[in-house]
């Protein structure tokens, strides 16, 4: 059995300093595959340092989060067009809304999330987005641009059934994190888990965030890390009536044919 784990922010403080260990653990775990979110253009040049270092077990994204597009200036557009240049980065991202937090004003979020759509358009590259609490308006500019782009993934999906279905209609590839796994803000997702084709579902761990609060022996620190997507593995299968092996080789081949890889 192999995996994937979509979405790991190992430029985040809590993971950077581990990287040997977090890499090794998930070798152990049959996580072959990492792929690290850039979530600033400052953390997406780090990702790409780690890929450099890690060129067999690394791939990253590049982009400019929600949270950080009050920084987005007349520079940083060539800057994201160079960072995407990079062999190892795969995907436009992590970009998006987030209406929840508002740490960037909404006007901002929308123009940044736009002009990185026009991004990967133009470098043929899929995206892989974030959206709380924003959804009408970031549905509504995601059917904007769908046709053109290559691929999209909306990572760490815990919307509503009728979002669900929404971005399933645009042909969205849906990522599973373990949000599945809590048995208070978890229920809806285990109920329409089962709806997502596995042609479009990919597992993430998030981490370091989103520790899944059924996992036996959690640590004390409560950090999330990659070796634990197997867990997410059998939460999703078990939701989704199918043997672990199985599913974890669906998802194994719909992750390779969206991020190209052999």
């Amino acid at each position: 059995m192999e995996l994937i784990d979509i979405g790991v922010n190992l430029t985040n403080k809590r993971l950077r300093f581990d990287i040997d260990q977090i890499v090794q653990q998930s070798l152990e775990q049959q996580v072959t595959t990492l792929v690290v979110t850039g979530t600033s253009l400052q953390h997406s040049e780090l990702a790409i340092d780690l890929c450099h270092l890690y060129p067999e077990q690394l791939i990253s994204t590049a982009g400019v989060h929600p949270h950080d597009a009050k920084e987005w200036n007349e520079d940083s557009e060539q800057k994201l067009l160079t960072l995407l240049d990079e062999d190892c980065v795969r995907a436009v991202g992590e970009c998006g809304l987030d209406f929840n937090r508002d740490f960037s004003p909404r006007d901002q979020q929308v123009a940044v999330f736009q002009q990185q759509l026009e991004i990967a358009v133009n470098s043929k590259k899929p995206v892989f987005l974030h959206q709380r609490d924003a959804f009408d308006t970031f549905h509504a500019l995601l059917r904007e641009y769908r046709h053109r782009l290559p691929n999209v993934v909306v990572h760490c999906f815990t919307d509503s059934k009728t979002a669900l279905y929404q971005l399933l209609d645009l042909d969205c590839h849906i990522g599973i994190t373990g949000w599945i796994c809590d048995e208070r803000r978890g229920l809806e997702l285990q109920a329409m888990v089962k709806d997502i084709p596995s042609n479009r579902l990919m597992l993430e761990t998030d981490a370091p965030y989103l520790l899944p609060r059924d996992l036996p022996n959690k640590p004390k620190n409560n950090v999330n890390l990659p070796r634990y997507l197997p867990h997410i593995l059998n939460a999703v299968a078990r939701h989704q009536h199918k043997k672990p092996h199985q599913l974890a080789a669906e998802v194994l081949s719909t992750t390779r044919k969206f991020f190209r890889l052999s």
